[in-house]
């Protein structure tokens, strides 16, 4: 497995995305997945951002 997460926004974690490696060769990760990370980052952000 794969975990993607920002350590600390704050005093919370945020587990932006886990998922199972499928693929036996290559080390990318797919750039739909990295998108998707990145939004939820920003979502993160916004949210530890409110609760300031």
């Amino acid at each position: 497995y794969r975990t993607v997460y920002a350590v600390k926004l704050g005093n919370t974690i945020y587990v932006l995305h886990a998922f199972k490696k499928k693929s036996k060769t290559g080390i990318k990760t797919p750039k739909q997945t990295m998108d998707l990370i990145k939004e939820r980052l920003k979502q993160a952000q916004d949210i530890a951002k409110q609760q300031d």
